[in-house]
Parts: structure tokens; C-alpha cells; sequence
């Protein structure tokens, strides 16, 4: 009877063991790398949740952070300070960062120096984690940051990832959205494209765009 109670509960534990393993903080997420190397993490499905982008009124200050680059320059959100920048916060085992990781790749090359995306990775691991991951990846203009501390994740109290600020020139955050986009959405490089066109000044309204979270 011993025996036969056991093994449910071994199946119990394995099966969170697999789970865990997935989903967890530590996970390379090797299953959302090869989607998006073969092109299909990015794409749209319909019952998704829809992010969304939520303009702040007024802007208010951006908080200061210290991040470094790949090769460990140390970094501050202040030495971008006169660019309009669009700070990303992502990790490595987030299945919706990854997926949404093409769109800003090609957002950043569409707007070129227009508009900055930052990519920092929130990865306990940093580097080591980050290096492997993105060698999978076909990124070509995407610039990516490392913060293994996790500040930023404090500093923007935020609630999960990915999480994404737009700033403006003067330090400001104009709006936020919570989960994953398609950030070369018509719609998002129309309201994107309305925030340049003012300077980098406050939008209205509410967009919403695919990917779930």
C-alpha cells in the first residue's frame, strides 16, 4: 500500500520538478530561443492578452540607475539624458521578453537614432546567462545591458516582466506598459512616432498592442 501512495506522489514532484525548470527565474529558456531563431515566437494569436501602453499625465521623473553594458561598463539611465529612450526590462527565463525581443529589433532599426531602446536584462546570472542566450538570437540592432543586482526592477517598481518605459529627452517617463508587444505594431510606431514629433512630449489615450504577457 506504501508503495502504491509513493508513486503518485513521485509523479506529483517530478512533474514540478519540469515545471519549475521551465518557468523558473534560472531557466536559459532554451524552448523560447529556438522559437524565435525559427521565427515564430513573435507571432500575434488572437485569444492573447493585449499589453498596453499607458501614457502618464503629467511625466514624472525617471529614477536614477546604474547598469553596465556587456564588456561591464557602468552605465547610468542619466548618460542618456537629451535622447528619447525606451528602457525594456527583460530576462532570459521570461517566455513573453523573448518573444516580443524580434519586434524591438526591428523597432530600433526602424527608428534608428531616433529613439534608443534599452534592453536590460534583469538575469541574476548577468553575463553568463545573457552571452549563451543571445548567441541563439539573430538580433542585429538591439542593444542589451546588464543589471544582475535587479535595481532597475526596484527603481521602476515594477510587477513583472517585461515592463517598458518611454523617456524623454529631459528624463521624464512618458508611459509605460506592462507584458509583452509588438513593438513595430502600426499602431505603436504611430503613437511612438507622435511622441517624437512633440519632442518626446505626453501623448493621450490608451493604445493596445499584441503579445500577451
Amino acid at each position: 500500500m506504501r508503495a502504491m501512495l509513493a508513486i503518485p506522489v513521485l509523479v506529483v514532484l517530478g512533474a514540478a520538478g519540469l515545471l519549475g525548470a521551465f518557468y523558473g527565474p534560472d531557466a536559459s529558456a532554451p524552448r523560447y530561443a529556438s522559437e524565435v531563431a525559427n521565427g515564430r515566437a513573435d507571432m500575434v494569436k488572437q485569444d492573447a492578452a493585449l499589453g498596453q501602453f499607458t501614457p502618464l499625465d503629467p511625466p514624472r521623473p525617471a529614477p536614477e540607475l546604474a547598469f553596465a553594458g556587456r564588456d561591464g561598463t557602468k552605465l547610468r539611465l542619466a548618460d542618456f539624458r537629451g535622447r528619447v529612450v525606451l528602457v525594456n526590462l527583460w530576462a532570459t527565463w521570461c517566455g513573453p521578453c523573448v518573444r516580443e525581443m524580434p519586434s524591438l529589433d526591428r523597432l530600433q532599426a526602424k527608428f534608428g537614432d531616433r529613439l534608443l531602446v534599452l534592453a536590460i536584462s534583469e538575469d541574476r546570472g548577468g553575463a553568463n546567462v545573457v552571452e549563451p542566450f543571445l548567441e541563439k538570437l539573430a538580433l542585429t540592432r538591439l542593444a542589451i545591458f546588464l543589471d544582475a543586482p535587479g535595481a532597475a526592477q526596484q527603481a521602476f517598481k515594477v510587477r513583472g516582466l517585461p515592463t517598458s518605459f518611454l523617456i524623454d529627452g529631459a528624463g521624464r517617463i512618458l508611459g509605460s506598459l506592462e507584458g509583452g508587444a509588438a513593438w513595430d505594431a502600426p499602431d505603436m510606431v504611430a503613437r511612438l512616432e507622435r511622441y517624437l514629433g512633440q519632442g518626446g512630449g505626453a501623448g493621450n489615450g490608451i493604445i493596445k498592442t499584441s503579445v500577451g504577457r
